[in-house]
């Protein structure tokens, strides 16, 4: 893939991002520090300029995809904007009518695209139902173990480092939609923990917990999608795969290290009895996060390990907890 390339892809999962004019300045500031971190990891270097023209209205949809010539580029664009709108939940009018200018902007019908948009609704169905509930059962258990009331520290670092590596491996497939599946399982680690301590939670609280620790939804998934672009691992488009495991040598676990120190974030958080402040909590959890990154390189092996046993039926009964 060129850099002209990646530029209209990305041009087109920020149009995306911006869709439903929802956002807030929190996490448009964590889409801009994305853009300009992405940028000074030696990516696209103009991605903050971007990140500005998407957010001043100076681009458009047409204009974007005039990069785009091959089909399987156009496709991935198609799903790279689709799972950027369902990853905070149902779609939005807003949100539908910019995927409809999309898909026939870059000439694609409903034989094309029905398939992903089927596995993507299903996938926002069944995370919208999953919690609350337990936090793994017994098809879930050899990646996510389950944890209860009174569970002890030991139990809750294995369950947080076990959904750390599960997320990972997420990450690391090719299948454009399967990071869809990263947030609600970190909003079921969160549940779990929680209710260890003997906190009902619902998805709600969980969600405000983990936007008030600084991990925006949109945006995570914007740095997970950047990364996995940038490193030659996306995607399965048009019957075939682009880049492959072998492309997670040259990127970092991204969701590993997010999802770890979200989890210790939260283990504190509950376990202290939730006087936290707004302020501390997300001081917690970014000084929780760089030695995460470092333990990702450690975990790697794990991390490839558990991608190349993933499928798309295991990803569905994870996120469900059945």
């Amino acid at each position: 893939m060129t850099l002209d390339q990646q530029k209209s892809i990305l041009t087109i999962a920020l149009l995306a991002a911006f869709a439903d004019g929802n956002k807030d300045d929190a996490e448009r500031e964590e889409i801009r520090r994305i853009a300009q971190s992405l940028a000074g990891d030696g990516g696209v270097a103009d991605l903050p300029r971007i990140y500005q023209d998407v957010l001043l209205q100076r681009t458009s949809v047409q204009a974007a995809v005039q990069g785009l010539s091959e089909p399987m580029h156009r496709q991935l664009a198609y799903e790279m904007a689709v799972c950027v709108c369902d990853v905070d939940g149902r779609q939005t009018a807003a949100e539908r009518e910019f995927l409809t200018r999309l898909k026939a902007a870059l000439q694609l019908g409903d034989p094309q695209t029905a398939a992903f948009d089927q596995q993507a609704d299903a996938l926002v169905d069944v995370a919208e139902r999953a919690v609350p509930m337990p936090v793994a059962t017994a098809a879930a258990a050899p990646l996510a173990p389950a944890v209860g009331a009174g569970a002890s520290d030991a139990e809750l670092d294995k369950s947080i480092l076990n959904y750390a590596l599960l997320n990972g491996a997420l990450e690391l497939l090719p299948q454009s939609w399967a990071s869809m599946a990263i947030i609600p399982l970190q909003v079921k680690m969160v549940y779990g923990i929680g209710k260890a301590h003997g906190v009902e939670l619902d998805q709600g609280h969980i969600k405000e917990f983990i936007a008030a620790a600084g991990v925006g939804m949109t945006s995570q998934y914007l740095e997970q999608f950047g990364r996995k672009l940038m490193g030659g691992l996306l995607g399965k488009v048009a019957g075939r795969t682009l880049g492959g495991l072998g492309g997670a040598a040259t990127g970092m676990a991204f969701s590993f290290a997010t999802t770890y120190a979200l989890g210790h974030a939260a283990k504190r958080y509950y376990a202290g009895g939730r006087v936290m402040s707004t302020a501390m909590l997300r001081e917690t959890f970014q000084g929780l996060l760089t030695p995460a990154k470092q333990l990702q390189t450690q975990y790697l092996p794990q991390i490839q390990q558990k991608a190349a046993t993933l499928d798309a039926g295991q990803i569905m009964a994870l996120v469900r907890g059945k």
